[in-house]
């Protein structure tokens, strides 16, 4: 995972225990106050809302305390993992920009592509000027290598 990435995860895991756990637990005291909980919506979905979280924090805890963190701005050569890397389809001309990061911080629409995709698994291994070819579930695509930065 990157830097980046993991810090990310953690304010999230600290979010979690600092304020959004607190937070649920005033709400299920203040709609026990309310009498029987068999028919008390707001207990009902305060609980809902304590076991997400709950839920939430164990599998932060667990990635973090898994993550190797890998600085790409140490790496360089052909496409691996943290590289950032511009690429054109070749057949709408379109030009799309990546960083290739673990699963956890993958986010597709701000551009990190999660090293397991088909797109990074393909790209793994190539420097620029060079083609890949993807099967996507809209069909084959074709794309050329642009740029490749570790930063």
């Amino acid at each position: 995972m990157t830097r980046a990435g993991n810090t990310a995860l953690d304010e999230e895991l600290k979010t979690l225990k600092s304020v959004e756990r607190p937070a649920v637990i005033k709400a299920i005291a203040e709609a026990r106050e309310h009498g029987d909980l068999s028919e008390n919506a707001e207990y009902h979905a305060a609980r809902e809302k304590q076991s997400f979280i709950e839920g939430r924090i164990k599998e932060l805890e667990a990635v973090l305390s898994r993550a190797v963190i890998i600085d790409p701005t140490t790496l360089s050569g052909a496409i691996k993992f943290g590289a950032t890397v511009k690429l054109v389809d070749e057949d709408t001309d379109e030009e799309k920009t990546y960083q290739i990061v673990g699963e956890p911080e993958a986010d597709l629409e701000n551009g990190r592509l999660n090293m397991k995709s088909p797109l990074a698994r393909a790209l793994i291994g190539k420097e620029v000027g060079d083609s890949i070819e993807v099967k996507t579930p809209g069909g084959d695509r074709s794309f050329e290598v642009l740029e490749v930065a570790f930063v």
